[in-house]
């Protein structure tokens, strides 16, 4: 699956920047989006507070998925977990 980073989606940096104090899997937030190629990402602590600011290349960047993306064969195999279908 191939996925277009986009404004206000999660994403982890994929490479170490030192001179940023930025290293690789620090997870922040798309906050706006410079042309097809370059976004700007707000790092923050758990407490909201924001540590960076960047414009990123998108290569340098992979999208966070917080839900499947598909049913998994796992999911498939759990009766109770499949969502009811309704009749109309």
């Amino acid at each position: 699956m191939n996925f277009i980073i986009k404004l206000l989606d999660v994403v982890a940096l994929l490479e170490d920047l030192p001179e940023q104090g930025l290293y690789r899997g620090q997870v922040g937030t798309v906050v706006d989006e410079y042309d097809a190629e370059f976004v700007e990402v707000e790092f923050s602590d758990l407490q909201g507070c924001t540590y960076a600011l960047e414009a990123f290349s998108k290569l340098q960047l992979m999208i966070l998925h917080h839900s499947p993306l598909a049913e998994t064969k796992w999911l498939k195999s759990q009766p109770s977990l499949q969502k009811p279908v309704l009749n109309r």
